[in-house]
């Protein structure tokens, strides 16, 4: 049988493009976290914030924060995954990096780059979905926007993946469609699915609620959303109750086949 997986998500606010004042944040509340836990999920561009002032923030993947998650992971034994602003050859990159406890990365670039900030105008996008494997669970990690767009975490009828994994900056004002579509992926893909977003407001005044929440793969709240609260959500996800509801309920058989390019 398939190990519990233990997920904590920090919901907190960011400083603005201060990376040394969030690694620090960070770090504070990791330590101060008193039970085990398996994975440790941050919100998307944890160590600056949702900015398009790349070129100010940006680091390579041996960078500042790039060698904190990597300290982190190996110091907590468990996977940190969040996203973070990397430079490579001079294009941008919102990557999620995914820092396994043995100190070895995997990454997803993001692939649906928010045009109503510009995003598509200072970042690459992404080509390519990453499905990780953790302690006998298959993980579809996200970022953000990528809510928006069903088809790129539409699950096959092989069993792709057991949870999907969404880190945001999602600002209040459109916090219906979080509440609303967060659901709508567990239930039409039968995953789990935990999203954690910052709270607080941005470096651009924009307000954030937070409202991270895990869902089950019935999209039922397996803790409360947490909304403009400083906190940490713990939960244990257990594999066989999933097996189970698919087999019971295979409607993932009758799925429509197509492929991405």
């Amino acid at each position: 049988m398939n190990s519990p997986l233990h997920l904590s998500l920090l919901q907190t606010s960011l400083h603005w493009e201060d990376r040394t004042a969030n690694l620090a944040h960070f770090e504070e509340k990791i330590h101060s976290m008193n039970t085990p836990t398996d994975i440790i999920v941050l919100p998307e561009m944890f160590s600056t914030g949702f900015t398009m002032n790349a070129a100010a923030n940006a680091e390579p993947m041996d960078g500042p924060a790039m060698q904190w998650i990597r300290r982190i992971a190996l110091e907590k034994k468990c996977v940190i995954t969040g996203s973070l602003i990397i430079e490579i050859n001079g294009q941008y990159f919102n990557r999620l990096i995914w820092m396994q406890p043995d100190g070895t990365e995997l990454h997803y670039d993001k692939r649906h780059l928010f045009r109503l900030a510009g995003e598509e105008k200072t970042y690459t996008a992404g080509n390519r979905p990453l499905i990780v494997e953790y302690k006998g669970w298959k993980i579809l990690p996200l970022i953000c926007y990528d809510l928006r767009f069903p088809v790129w975490s539409r699950r096959s009828a092989t069993n792709d993946y057991d949870m999907i994994m969404y880190v945001a900056n999602w600002p209040e004002r459109r916090n219906t469609a979080w509440k609303q579509l967060l659901p709508a992926r567990a239930i039409e893909n039968q995953a789990y699915l935990a999203a954690v977003n910052r709270i607080g407001n941005d470096g651009n005044g924009i307000p954030h609620t937070g409202d991270s929440v895990l869902l089950d793969f019935t999209g039922q709240p397996i803790t409360a959303p947490a909304s403009n609260s400083d906190c940490i959500i713990t939960a244990e996800l257990k594999k066989e109750p999933l097996v189970e509801f698919r087999n019971q309920f295979p409607f993932w058989q009758d799925a429509d086949a197509f492929e991405m390019k």
